[in-house]
Protein backbone atom coordinates (compact mmCIF):
# COMPACT_ATOMS: atom_id res chain seq x y z
CA UNK A 1 0.00 0.00 0.00
CA UNK A 2 1.56 3.25 -1.14
CA UNK A 3 2.60 5.63 1.59
CA UNK A 4 0.77 8.65 1.89
CA UNK A 5 2.70 11.00 4.19
CA UNK A 6 5.02 10.56 7.06
CA UNK A 7 4.66 13.00 9.69
CA UNK A 8 6.57 13.98 13.06
CA UNK A 9 5.00 15.45 15.69
CA UNK A 10 7.01 18.77 16.37
CA UNK A 11 8.44 17.87 19.56
CA UNK A 12 10.51 14.56 17.81
CA UNK A 13 13.14 16.41 16.77
CA UNK A 14 15.27 12.65 16.24
CA UNK A 15 15.03 9.24 16.56
CA UNK A 16 18.53 8.69 17.59
CA UNK A 17 18.70 6.90 20.75
CA UNK A 18 14.91 7.29 21.18
CA UNK A 19 13.11 4.01 22.41
CA UNK A 20 10.16 3.13 19.50
CA UNK A 21 7.07 1.52 19.93
CA UNK A 22 5.32 0.87 16.85
CA UNK A 23 1.40 0.55 16.37
CA UNK A 24 -0.36 -0.44 13.42
CA UNK A 25 -3.55 0.82 13.30
CA UNK A 26 -6.60 1.24 10.24
CA UNK A 27 -9.11 3.86 9.39
CA UNK A 28 -12.56 3.22 7.43
CA UNK A 29 -13.56 5.62 4.45
CA UNK A 30 -17.27 5.30 4.10
CA UNK A 31 -19.15 7.51 1.97
CA UNK A 32 -22.71 8.48 1.09
CA UNK A 33 -22.92 11.12 -1.66
CA UNK A 34 -21.38 14.69 -0.03
CA UNK A 35 -21.23 12.90 3.12
CA UNK A 36 -18.77 10.80 4.90
CA UNK A 37 -19.14 8.84 8.40
CA UNK A 38 -16.59 10.35 10.82
CA UNK A 39 -16.44 9.90 14.40
CA UNK A 40 -16.98 13.59 16.31
CA UNK A 41 -15.36 13.74 19.70
CA UNK A 42 -16.36 16.13 21.70
CA UNK A 43 -13.55 16.22 24.31
CA UNK A 44 -11.02 17.32 21.22
CA UNK A 45 -13.49 19.26 19.45
CA UNK A 46 -12.48 17.32 16.10
CA UNK A 47 -13.49 14.88 13.70
CA UNK A 48 -11.54 11.58 12.75
CA UNK A 49 -12.05 8.50 10.52
CA UNK A 50 -13.79 5.57 12.32
CA UNK A 51 -10.73 3.41 13.23
CA UNK A 52 -8.45 1.85 15.87
CA UNK A 53 -4.95 -0.11 16.83
CA UNK A 54 -4.88 -3.84 15.31
CA UNK A 55 -5.11 -6.40 17.58
CA UNK A 56 -1.81 -8.67 17.58
CA UNK A 57 -1.87 -10.50 14.49
CA UNK A 58 -4.93 -9.16 13.83
CA UNK A 59 -5.44 -9.10 9.53
CA UNK A 60 -5.74 -5.78 8.59
CA UNK A 61 -9.26 -5.64 6.68
CA UNK A 62 -10.52 -7.64 9.25
CA UNK A 63 -9.47 -5.22 11.90
CA UNK A 64 -10.50 -2.47 10.16
CA UNK A 65 -13.78 -3.84 9.94
CA UNK A 66 -14.02 -4.57 13.83
CA UNK A 67 -13.30 -1.13 14.27
CA UNK A 68 -15.74 0.15 12.10
CA UNK A 69 -18.17 -2.00 13.08
CA UNK A 70 -17.30 -1.23 17.23
CA UNK A 71 -17.26 2.44 16.59
CA UNK A 72 -20.19 3.09 14.21
CA UNK A 73 -22.40 0.33 13.93
CA UNK A 74 -21.84 0.32 9.93
CA UNK A 75 -23.53 -2.55 8.47
CA UNK A 76 -23.13 -3.91 5.24
CA UNK A 77 -19.70 -3.58 4.94
CA UNK A 78 -18.43 -4.16 0.94
CA UNK A 79 -16.18 -3.03 -1.64
CA UNK A 80 -13.23 -2.98 0.48
CA UNK A 81 -10.13 -1.17 -0.98
CA UNK A 82 -6.55 0.11 0.23
CA UNK A 83 -6.19 3.71 -0.08
CA UNK A 84 -2.67 3.91 1.61
CA UNK A 85 -0.91 4.61 4.57
CA UNK A 86 -0.15 7.39 7.30
CA UNK A 87 2.68 7.04 9.09
CA UNK A 88 3.33 8.88 12.28
CA UNK A 89 5.81 9.75 14.88
CA UNK A 90 4.95 11.07 17.91
CA UNK A 91 5.39 11.36 21.97
CA UNK A 92 4.65 8.46 23.89
CA UNK A 93 2.90 8.58 27.23
CA UNK A 94 4.26 5.75 29.09
CA UNK A 95 7.48 5.49 30.66
CA UNK A 96 8.45 2.19 28.77
CA UNK A 97 9.14 4.14 25.47
CA UNK A 98 10.40 7.57 23.85
CA UNK A 99 8.09 7.51 20.72
CA UNK A 100 5.35 6.12 19.37
CA UNK A 101 5.12 5.14 15.35
CA UNK A 102 1.45 4.68 14.43
CA UNK A 103 1.36 3.23 10.98
CA UNK A 104 -2.44 3.50 9.87
CA UNK A 105 -3.98 1.46 6.79
CA UNK A 106 -6.51 3.14 5.50
CA UNK A 107 -9.17 1.54 3.39
CA UNK A 108 -12.63 2.73 1.33
CA UNK A 109 -15.61 0.76 2.08
CA UNK A 110 -19.13 1.29 1.62
CA UNK A 111 -21.77 0.27 4.03
CA UNK A 112 -25.59 0.75 4.61
CA UNK A 113 -26.19 4.55 5.66
CA UNK A 114 -28.19 3.03 8.70
CA UNK A 115 -26.12 2.78 11.48
CA UNK A 116 -26.41 0.12 14.27
CA UNK A 117 -25.48 0.28 17.98
CA UNK A 118 -21.70 1.06 18.42
CA UNK A 119 -19.92 -0.86 21.12
CA UNK A 120 -17.39 2.26 21.75
CA UNK A 121 -14.94 1.73 24.79
CA UNK A 122 -15.22 3.08 28.43
CA UNK A 123 -12.59 6.29 27.16
CA UNK A 124 -14.30 6.76 23.63
CA UNK A 125 -17.98 7.72 25.37
CA UNK A 126 -16.18 9.51 28.02
CA UNK A 127 -14.40 12.37 25.49
CA UNK A 128 -17.84 12.13 24.00
CA UNK A 129 -17.46 10.14 20.60
CA UNK A 130 -20.25 9.54 18.41
CA UNK A 131 -20.27 8.23 14.65
CA UNK A 132 -21.87 11.14 12.46
CA UNK A 133 -22.45 11.16 8.94
CA UNK A 134 -20.82 15.05 7.86
CA UNK A 135 -20.45 16.78 4.55
CA UNK A 136 -16.49 16.16 4.18
CA UNK A 137 -15.89 19.88 3.24
CA UNK A 138 -17.40 20.99 6.94
CA UNK A 139 -15.28 18.19 8.84
CA UNK A 140 -12.48 19.51 7.19
CA UNK A 141 -13.32 23.44 7.67
CA UNK A 142 -14.37 22.70 11.66
CA UNK A 143 -10.86 20.16 12.04
CA UNK A 144 -9.18 23.62 10.12
CA UNK A 145 -10.56 25.80 12.74
CA UNK A 146 -9.84 22.90 15.71
CA UNK A 147 -6.07 23.57 15.19
CA UNK A 148 -6.09 27.18 14.64
CA UNK A 149 -8.00 28.06 18.17
CA UNK A 150 -8.26 25.01 20.21
CA UNK A 151 -6.10 24.18 23.25
CA UNK A 152 -8.22 21.18 23.51
CA UNK A 153 -6.74 19.46 20.26
CA UNK A 154 -5.49 16.39 20.22
CA UNK A 155 -2.36 14.87 18.70
CA UNK A 156 -4.24 13.10 16.06
CA UNK A 157 -6.31 16.17 14.15
CA UNK A 158 -3.10 16.53 11.64
CA UNK A 159 -3.27 13.38 10.63
CA UNK A 160 -7.26 13.23 10.96
CA UNK A 161 -7.32 16.97 8.62
CA UNK A 162 -5.10 15.69 6.03
CA UNK A 163 -6.50 12.49 5.22
CA UNK A 164 -9.91 14.04 4.54
CA UNK A 165 -8.60 16.60 2.40
CA UNK A 166 -6.81 14.08 0.58
CA UNK A 167 -10.12 11.81 0.20
CA UNK A 168 -11.76 15.06 -0.71
CA UNK A 169 -9.41 15.86 -3.20
CA UNK A 170 -9.53 11.86 -4.66
CA UNK A 171 -12.71 10.75 -4.33
CA UNK A 172 -14.23 14.00 -5.63
CA UNK A 173 -17.03 14.33 -2.87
Amino acid sequence: MEILKTHYHPEIESLENKSVFTRFATRAIAIQGNSILLLYTERYEDYSLPGGGLDLGEDKIEGMIRELVEETGAKDITNIKPFGVYEEYRPWYKPDFDIQHMISYCYTCEISEELGVSKMETYETNNGMKAVWVNIHDAIEHNQKTIATSAKKGMSIERETFLLKLIAENIKV
